[in-house]
């Protein structure tokens, strides 16, 4: 009987957590099943003093009571979250092996003192050993194998001798009692069955939970690292930097830095060898830049081909524009990939904390226009805000409200700039270029307002209403003049822009071949496909497109062939020592031959002295502008210059 008790309870073995719920449910039931023993011990022993010997009522009692109180004082110190699996289980047989052994006892003592009372003291004996029986099998309701093996070895016998007794008291109690026991097992196998399936939902909750908590780490973790180099992204760094200037503002020891980092020249990259090799760069850059990572300098990237540091410490402004213009050395290596050999450089903007500064969008402006700084004019270097270029950007603000407060159709006009024929002399066209005179300052020059108004949406404003004007002057001149009207990145970029330069090119009744819209490179590789599409939509109205600048950008001669060009425009930075520079007659001599070869137009901007001329226009080249035909001049002086030629008098 003790093996298959024993095996019964080995029946857990496959579900320790089943195991653990019933020797906690047991442990919690366990004060409950002492007491009610106790006081049926006290009551039977009571009932039968005096009429049964003392051993019967005193002795054996008192031994079931110590033992009863000895082990309730060892299980007392069982602490279920403190014992393993095995343990666990061994506990619980043994609990139950014990619990068999006093109840058997129990019966065993109370049967003994029966024949010692009359049919009044048998009956109340009756009563408190049903009491007792029952709480027995309510308190071990969770260890199944010992309530099956009391039924059967104690309460079963009990049941046998009142119900053979011949006194129908006697034998209805002990009916009743069968029913009551019978009863109490089906609840059991019921309550057995809800625990086991608690249990087991209660484990599949918890791993679902656990699985839901890692999901989340996981997820946390992700939203603040960048998928492709495993830096931390531009949450993270955002969130890093209000933690950093609430410490700095509350504690100007606790000082900082933040540094912007733009790759000069990913984008051609990108669409030249294709978005893999990109990525391929970006995760060599990350690598890179993880090298100068450290509890001090926090690394991330912010999105595209820029990247972020922060710096902790009130470093010095030599020690800050060192780290970066070690960061641009590193990041100017050549990448060497199985695809091709790419080299870029970095430009970078820095700016340290300050008690001036309100929050920390502030301070990223700060860092954004040094940015700025260094990738229009010191490309490939670091440069750190300054007083310098504090008083630059507070010029650089006022002049945009002023900018955006003026009265676009007053205070804006054009200027024309004859484009010569090289070998007649004839006007060919004239360049619309864009004038601001400011009723405070007066005449501002183009290359102050427009990189400002570029930089915001006024840009989109100023174009159609300066394009229309063009349109109108163009109308005025000869059939064979054409005009030639520069665009911003912003004026392709906008969608709506785009589409109202369009409309005023449809509406202008001009023939669509007399316009030639400049846009240059620069511009072009901010965003190479849209831009792309943007000019063929333009190109399929009929309009000619001229690329401004040519060769001052990132991959001239790996991009040209790519675009709808009519026309290329040479920079004029390489026309100003021509006559006496080897290296600049090779350069424009390079790309008047790959104008021809590419079927486009070509024509030379800047031409200031005689010198240049000649030289061009044994180069082949077929147009040209500049100061030594013509300043710009306004409309009402365009009509004569259209209808003359220039002296082409080359010796």
């Amino acid at each position: 009987m003790m093996n298959r008790l024993l095996a019964g309870l080995t029946s857990g073995d496959s579900n320790p957590d089943l195991i653990r719920a019933q020797l906690d449910a047991f442990l919690r039931q366990l004060p409950l099943l002492h007491l009610t023993l106790l006081v049926s011990i006290i009551c039977i022993a009571a009932i039968f003093f005096g009429h049964a010997p003392d051993y019967l009522t005193l002795y054996v009692p008192a031994a079931l009571m110590a033992v009863f109180f000895l082990r309730a004082m060892s299980l007392r110190r069982i602490r279920t979250e403190a014992v393993d699996d095995r343990t666990a289980q061994r506990v619980l047989r043994v609990i139950a092996v014990l619990a068999v052994l006093l109840a058997a006892s129990f019966a065993a003592w109370s049967l003994a003192l029966l024949p010692h009372g009359e049919e009044q003291q048998k009956l109340h004996a009756l009563f408190f050993m049903c009491i007792a029986a029952i709480c027995t099998i309510f308190c071990l309701a969770h260890v199944r194998a010992a309530v099956f093996t009391i039924i059967a070895l104690i309460i079963g016998p009990i049941v046998l001798y009142f119900g053979s007794s011949g006194h129908p008291i006697f034998t209805a109690m002990a009916i009743n009692m069968a029913f009551v026991v019978a009863a109490m097992v089906y609840v059991l196998q019921t309550n057995h069955r809800t625990l086991t399936a608690m249990v087991g939902s209660q484990k599949e909750l918890s791993a679902t939970q656990a699985q839901a908590s890692c999901l989340s780490d996981e997820n946390l973790r992700l939203a603040h690292l960048d998928s492709l180099t495993g830096l931390p992204n531009r949450r993270q760094f955002f969130a890093r930097l209000e933690e950093r200037f609430d410490l700095a503002s509350q504690d100007p020891c606790h000082g900082f830095a933040v540094a912007l980092i733009d790759l000069d020249g990913f984008k051609p990259v990108n669409d030249l060898y294709g978005h893999g090799v990109g990525d391929k760069v970006l995760l060599e850059v990350g690598e890179r830049l993880q090298a100068f990572a450290s509890d001090s300098i926090f690394v991330a990237r912010l999105g595209g081909d820029e990247f972020g540091l922060m710096m902790d410490g009130t470093a010095p402004d030599s020690e800050l524009t060192d780290l970066g213009q070690a960061v641009c050395t590193a990041l100017q290596q050549p990448y060497e990939l199985p695809e091709a050999l790419v080299k870029l450089s970095a430009s970078i903007g820095l700016a340290a904390h300050g008690t001036d500064q309100e929050s920390p969008r502030q301070l990223m402006e700060l860092a954004d226009y040094a940015l700025y700084e260094a990738k229009q004019h010191h490309r490939g270097s670091t440069i750190l805000f300054s007083e310098g270029l504090d008083i630059q950007l507070r010029e650089m603000m006022q002049l945009d409200l002023e900018l955006r407060g003026s009265d676009l159709e007053s205070d804006f006009g054009l200027e024309f700039q004859p484009v010569v024929d090289a070998d007649s002399g004839r006007v060919i066209a004239f360049e619309a270029l864009a004038r601001w005179s400011s009723p405070s300052r007066g005449p501002v020059s183009p290359a102050v307002f427009i990189p400002i108004a570029e930089r915001t949406d006024t840009i989109n404003k100023i174009t159609p209403i300066l394009f229309g004007r063009a349109l109108e002057a163009a109308a005025q001149w000869p059939r064979d003049v054409s005009i030639s009207f520069n665009l911003s990145v912003r004026d392709i970029m906008s969608p709506s822009a785009l589409m109202e330069l369009i409309d005023r090119i449809d509406r202008s009744g001009i023939d669509p071949s007399r316009i030639i819209l400049e846009i240059t490179e620069t511009a072009l590789m901010l965003d190479f496909e849209v831009a792309v599409d943007a000019l063929e939509l333009l190109k399929q109205r009929g309009v000619q497109i001229a690329l401004d600048d040519f060769g001052t950008g990132y991959s001239s001669l790996g991009y040209v062939h790519r675009l709808p060009l009519d026309k290329i425009k040479i920079d004029r930075s390489f026309l100003a020592d021509i006559d006496s520079n080897p290296v600049s007659l090779s350069i424009v001599k390079t790309i008047i031959d790959l104008s021809r070869n590419l079927g486009l137009g070509c024509v030379a901007e800047g031409m200031e002295t005689r010198a240049q001329v000649e030289i061009l226009r044994t180069l082949g080249c077929e147009a040209m502008q500049g100061y030594f035909f013509s300043r710009p001049v306004a409309l009402t002086q365009t009509g004569p210059l259209a209808l003359s030629g220039f002296a082409m008098q080359v010796s």
